[in-house]
């Protein structure tokens, strides 16, 4: 693979990277508590001191990303020889022959009085967070209680929000949770309040909390350092944070693609708090769900004991939405018969129907290893291709448009490439909701100047952040993406430079979009022709532009041809393989990345080799020793396609739920239950294990150890922080037995061998390995050399392709599948919010995400409802050509007209009952996004 190396820049303990490209600039030398130091431009005496391993109090600022000193507290007061009054050391910098003292008398005496008179404040000798930074200072500084009187009257406790709780008489005002609501995660949900002793800190316009716009990230619970602020896990009977973690493990998050890292603090072998760490994809910021949804591993409905299915339990679609139904048609059983059940099954399948008539589900909620290992089970232990996994479901489109385009299915550059963008284009994504903590970089590079476009049929969160929106008609994307590479060719705007030297095919793009204006393409798109052009030129005229989207460029019929148009648009102005530019699809789920990779999809091996590439399938068969088919296999939909017509008997799934995630799911349900044989292995009773035979009871992410692969390509290491529950297994040990019961010699002690096996098998992880993963925690593939940093940016000087040249695809203009009539005269599209994930399974069983968005909701503009006659917060009824649900109905001003948005993690009343499952022709991915719909009141 080619690419420019793009690094970040190493800084020294206490310096941004920008302060490390500084360090070759002229020094500046001054003396420090007597020794000669230098420091660089820029960099203040307190970064000196810390990096020299000086120990000075602060309060008003973190050694984090985001967080800067003001110098408003005071703890940090140093002595410059020759000055009247002390230093702020961390806002001073110093100048050539400064003499600067940190522990002088004056200086130690100048700290303690700081920190008295804010002990004064506190509600008790007791800090009501000992691990907190204000009582890891005090105690350094010797102090324990203060001389002077506290305030008459506390501020009650706020303890309205499910996740935290406020605790002002706690408060020092140091603006810690300002920064982190306003300049870390960009929510604007916290201020400062009134002037002099009567300044407060307020949520929205001096709400609960509960009742403020908070998203529960978190931030200004990590960030602040005395207990005002707490997670409400830790808080004890007095308001104090309760005796401190057992243990701390390091690991990643299972959410979403964004693979934040995390910390586990474990107590009682319970996750009583998790905290960001400096990962390279989140630099400490976490999300609602990364920070307060992991206690579904220890819900009660959480297997922990095989389950079989009683002789003569009928498989009823109908026990898919009634959990009690479904689980007494089932018995525990042990392990071994467990096992020999499921093996045996599907053995039979095999070897009286052939191997076409199985089929395998993996996860991209598991690690890399165990999705290897499956797919090689599907290939190696059934004898078929028929493998796949919820990428056909997010993002296949996207992966068939890039493979086609440029080679690779990856992205290009990570969303952290927003740094150095001068236009940032998002479309058909909302990060804020999915990837909130990708969309916190988005942010970022908004507040420094970046244009921010933000393209979507829906309002979104950036909207606010953004310098142009563009509101286009659903199901539209091709039109107004052609009429911008329209505008880009006919005003010659293109990189002719790098069109010549990188690309194919633009002769037939720019036929293809010759008639195509911003004039015959807004009525069509319904956006102004002006608008077209004017967006087209601010990305062509950059000269840094990066391109973001979501399923909802992928989710569609037309989904591969969107995604050509994105191609077409980057490469048309040079905008892949430098600093700051490229193609990023945010992918969904937390390891669909390397579930990907490594090869769950049934038309490609490991590394995306075609099954039909000889050369490839040669070395597999030889590192495999085993013949391997040639033809591809079936898809998610077209697998249940074929089990409704009897051609697929036998499944085995894990970790992934059809009976939820699929569209049109009467039939989806209906074709699960006519197998002859399924195998699910889950961690709960899901809407598809209440299909099964046979239920496996696996392991959740916090414990298991194994690597996952975010949406930057940056491959990470996961490590098990928790016991299993009962007499569940890990997933790799549950594959491992059924692979040796299906007559595989498999002998798999560990996932570093797998691992291991896994860097033969795909070229993409040359030089890295399993120790360097954990001495590391996280390495960007493709890696050059076994001690070099991993390739952010890729495709600098060619493409993967045969030619070396990216291919410009042109994209046709055709319907969504299905539209609007007199009968369904409504769009409907699905899609997640912030607090749940996919199907629910997760999310739905912790208990804060769930206290926060406890039912489903279907929402609609305002003028909408009350043309209805229908109240926000009345029921209603969707109606498509497949099914009906009902449900309570919400107020959006940011959805246009004749638009329904219905959420998909809610089994009561299931998005996916109602949506198309009509395909796009070359990713195979149903039509999410668009579908007629009925609406009236329920």
């Amino acid at each position: 693979m080619t690419a420019c190396d793009h690094r970040r820049a190493k800084a020294p303990e206490g310096l941004s990277a920008g302060g490390a490209e500084r360090m070759s600039e002229a020094r500046i030398r001054f003396t420090l508590d007597g020794k000669a130091v230098e420091a660089v431009p820029g960099e203040t005496i307190w970064q000196v001191a810390t990096r020299r391993g000086a120990e000075i109090p602060h309060l008003c600022h973190l050694e984090r990303p985001g967080y800067r000193p003001d110098g408003n507290c005071r703890a940090c007061l140093v002595e410059v020889k020759g000055e009247r009054v002390l230093a702020a050391s961390c806002i001073r910098q110093p100048t050539e022959g400064m003499e600067v003292l940190t522990v002088t008398d004056r200086v130690q005496h100048a700290r303690k009085m700081v920190f008295e008179l804010l002990l004064a404040d506190q509600p008790s000798a007791a800090a009501r967070d000992e691990q907190g930074g204000f009582a890891r200072w005090a105690r350094h500084l010797g102090l324990q209680r203060s001389r002077f009187p506290a305030e008459p009257v506390r501020p009650a406790t706020d303890a309205s929000h499910p996740a935290m709780r406020v605790q002002f008489d706690a408060c020092i005002q140091c603006g810690l949770c300002e920064r982190a609501c306003r300049e870390v995660q960009h929510n604007d949900v916290i201020g400062l309040a009134h002037r002099g002793m009567g300044t407060t800190v307020v949520f929205d316009t001096a709400l609960p909390m509960g009742e403020s716009t908070c998203v529960a990230c978190g931030e200004c619970v990590q960030a602040c350092p005395t207990g005002a602020l707490l997670p409400a896990s830790v808080v004890d009977g007095l308001g104090m944070r309760g005796a401190p973690a057992e243990r701390r493990v390091a690991s990643v998050c299972p959410y979403c693609g964004v693979g934040c890292q995390v910390e586990f603090r474990i107590r009682d072998d319970v996750i009583e708090e998790v905290v960001g760490r400096d990962g390279p994809s989140n630099l400490g910021r976490l999300c609602v769900k990364g920070r307060f949804g992991f206690d579904y591993v220890r819900h009660p409905e959480r297997l922990t004991r095989p389950l079989v299915r009683l002789e003569g339990a009928t498989k009823d679609p109908d026990d898919c939405v009634d959990h009690r139904r479904a689980r007494a048609k089932f018995r525990e059983a042990t392990w071994e018969e467990a096992m020999a059940r499921a093996a045996e099954g599907l053995r039979h399948i095999r070897d009286t129907r052939g191997p076409d008539a199985l089929a395998g589900f993996g996860s991209a909620k598991g690690s890399n290893e165990e999705a290897y290992l499956f797919q090689k089970l599907v290939r190696t232990g059934f004898g078929t291709n028929n493998v796949d996994h919820c990428t056909r479901l997010c993002h296949a489109a996207s992966v068939a448009a890039l493979l086609e385009g440029i080679g690779s299915g990856a992205v290009t550059a990570p969303f952290t490439a927003a740094k150095d963008a001068e236009v940032v284009l998002v479309i058909g994504a909302r990060p804020t909701e999915n990837h909130p903590v990708a969309a916190t970089f988005l942010k970022d590079a908004a507040a420094r100047g970046a244009q921010l476009l933000v393209m979507d049929p829906r309002g979104t969160g950036l909207d606010r952040y953004a310098t142009e929106v563009v509101r286009f008609a659903a199901g539209r994307d091709v039109p107004l993406l052609n009429a911008m590479l329209h505008t880009i060719i006919v005003e010659e705007l293109y990189d002719r430079q790098y069109v010549a030297a990188h690309t194919q095919d633009f002769d037939a793009l720019r036929a293809h979009v010759a008639a195509l204006t911003p004039e015959a393409m807004a009525p069509i798109c319904g956006v102004p022709a002006e608008q077209i052009r004017r967006v087209a030129r601010r990305f062509a005229k950059a000269r840094t532009a990066l391109i973001l989207w979501g399923m909802g460029i992928s989710q569609s019929t037309h989904g591969t041809d969107n995604t050509r148009c994105l191609i077409a648009l980057a490469l048309l102005c040079g905008q892949v393989g430098r600093p700051g530019t490229g193609l990023h699809p945010l992918r969904g789920q937390n390891n669909v990345q390397g579930a990907s990779d490594a090869g769950l999809i049934p038309m490609s091996f490991p590394d995306y080799r075609p099954t039909s590439e000889d050369a490839s399938r040669a070395r597999l068969e030889a590192l495999w020793d085993t013949k391997l088919d040639p033809r591809p296999g079936l898809t998610v939909v077209e697998i249940m396609h074929a089990a409704e017509r009897g051609e697929i008997a036998g499944m085995y799934i894990m970790g992934e739920n059809p009976a939820m995630s699929d569209p049109d799911l009467a039939h989806a349900r209906a074709a699960v239950a006519k197998l002859d044989h399924l195998v699910v292995q889950d961690l709960f009773l899901t809407e598809t294990a209440a299909l099964a035979d046979v239920v496996l009871p696996a392991s959740a992410w916090p414990e298991k150890d194994g690597t996952v692969t975010n949406t930057n390509r940056q491959v990470q290491m996961g490590r098990a922080a928790l016991p299993l529950p009962g007499e569940a297994r890990q997933d790799l040990e549950i594959i491992v037995d059924m692979a040796r019961r299906l007559g595989l010699p498999w002998q798999y002690d560990h996932p570093r061998a797998v691992f291991a096996e896994m860097t033969q098998a795909m070229p993409s992880l040359a030089n890295i390995t399993w120790d360097r993963l954990l001495r590391e925690d996280s390495v960007t593939y493709p890696c050059p050399a076994p001690d070099a940093e991993g390739r952010e940016i890729v495709f600098g000087d060619g493409f993967p392709t045969p030619t070396g040249r990216a291919r410009l695809v042109p994209a046709g203009l055709r319907d969504p599948a299905e539209m609007p009539d007199d009968d369904f005269p409504f769009v409907l599209t699905t899609g997640r919010e912030l607090e749940h994930w996919h199907t629910g399974a997760m999310t739905r069983r912790a208990a804060v995400l769930d206290a926060l968005q406890p039912a489903p909701t279907a929402s609609l503009a305002p003028e909408e409802l009350a043309r209805l006659g229908i109240p926000p917060g009345g029921r209603l009824r969707l109606a498509t050509r497949r099914g009906a649900v009902e449900l309570t109905a919400r107020a959006d001003p940011a959805l246009p007209r004749g638009l329904v948005f219905l959420p998909f993690a809610y089994r009561e009343a299931a998005a996916n009952l109602l949506t198309n499952p009509q395909l796009d022709p070359y990713g195979r991915i149903p039509e999410f996004k668009f579908c007629a719909v009925r609406v009236e009141p329920a």
